[in-house]
């Protein structure tokens, strides 16, 4: 259906048929939340929610695309490229970066759409730019390494768009599979698929509450694991295990609270993917109900919203275990539920969150999908891609 879509309109801005269509997807967080930038292991998956952009390459250097979603165009020379503000910036950004790493890009005509929640926390900005990352390959013929986009990309919404993300959004973005998660080394950028266990169903819970104090926030958590790190004589808090933290007792109450997430956190995504391989799903549930209560009590970045999500999921008999994900202080949590009862479920809770906080849930089913992609190419063109 997006395929058809974005065909008409292709047709519709550029009376023409596009030669390619490309997708990169959002990503929930399953577990290990606040340890990439500590150096440590995150569990991302790739949801059935993403961007995709209809494609054919011109002859100069020109960029013409067309986001259906906003109602507006933009237009940039490769050649040339002045740093703006909007929507535009992740590809203008994914742009300069590739040809600072080297690469020679030629330009297109597009027409863009997406259906990842913006603002929810699920990387609608990753999926932007591992998309245009995709489409810049398809027109321009090189090869598609994952983890070198995926670094491109987090280079261009750090440096580009200023915002300083971990590397986590744009691998799962770039390099998961369809049917699992991406166990993921954030010092070594060495992945593995982890399997879903059978017959489950990955719930995405939006609060409707959105991250107002996560800037200074992250900053102070990141700022305190510094110093923890710091006190343990290591470079991060990836290196100090659960009975390293028994030495700890020179640090402040509150830095302990951190690092004894961080390294609690690190050791339970090495055991749920464990779980996820033996297909031990009640396991794999405990470790998300752990998680969270670390997020609450040592790392303290959940608010009001996400408790009462959690705890609405964690009530219903068909959840395994439900806990905040992304940064806090708003936004999503996840839940692993039964898959026969997922949408059962997703109105339960729905209706037990409006009753407990006054607010409408987002509520939504995902599977876990592919990577970014070419879905379709209607003419081959002879660069070698």
């Amino acid at each position: 259906m997006k395929t058809e879509i974005l065909e008409q309109s292709y047709a519709t801005y550029f009376n023409a048929k596009p030669e390619f269509v490309v997708r990169a997807p959002g990503r929930v967080n399953l577990i290990g939340e606040h340890t990439d930038y500590n150096d440590g292991f995150v569990l991302p998956m790739a949801i059935d929610r993403a961007v995709w952009i209809a494609l054919t390459p011109r002859t100069d250097s020109t960029v013409r695309i067309r986001s259906l979603d906003l109602g507006v165009d933009s237009v940039f020379d490769l050649r040339s490229l002045t740093q703006g503000e909007g929507w535009i910036e992740y590809i203008k950004g994914v742009a300069y970066e590739l040809q600072r790493d080297g690469y020679q890009l030629r330009g297109f005509d597009a027409v863009m759409t997406g259906d990842v929640p913006r603002g929810a926390g699920l990387s609608s900005s990753a999926a932007v730019e591992l998309a245009t990352a995709r489409a810049f390959a398809s027109v321009s013929g090189f090869e598609w390494n994952a983890a070198r986009m995926a670094r491109i990309s987090q280079k261009a919404e750090n440096e580009w768009v200023g915002v300083n993300c971990g590397i986590m959004d744009q691998m799962a973005s770039a390099a998961s599979r369809e049917g699992y998660a991406l166990f993921l080394d954030c010092r070594t950028l060495e992945y593995q698929h982890a399997p879903l266990p059978k017959n489950t169903a990955v719930v995405i819970l939006d609060t409707s509450t959105r991250r107002g104090l996560v800037d200074s926030a992250y900053n102070e958590r990141r700022s305190q694991c510094e110093e923890a790190a710091r006190w343990f004589g290591t470079k991060a808090l990836r290196d100090v295990s659960v009975d390293d933290l028994k030495k700890g007792d020179g640090l402040s109450e509150v830095v302990m609270k951190r690092a004894r997430h961080i390294v609690t956190e690190n050791a339970r995504v090495l055991k749920a993917v464990e779980a996820m391989t033996s297909g031990n799903v009640k396991r794999l549930g405990e470790l998300f109900n752990a998680s969270h209560a670390s997020l609450r009590d040592d790392f303290e970045v959940t608010n009001e919203a996400l408790n009462q999500i959690v705890e609405c999921a964690q009530d219903q008999s068909p959840c395994y275990g439900a806990r905040m994900t992304g940064a806090g202080f708003g936004g999503c949590a996840v839940a692993l539920v039964e898959g026969k009862n997922a949408h059962e479920f997703a109105d339960v809770v729905s209706t037990a969150y409006k009753k407990k906080s006054g607010l409408d849930a987002s509520i939504y089913v995902c599977k876990a999908s592919a990577g970014a992609g070419v879905i379709e190419v209607f003419k081959t063109l002879g660069t070698g891609f």
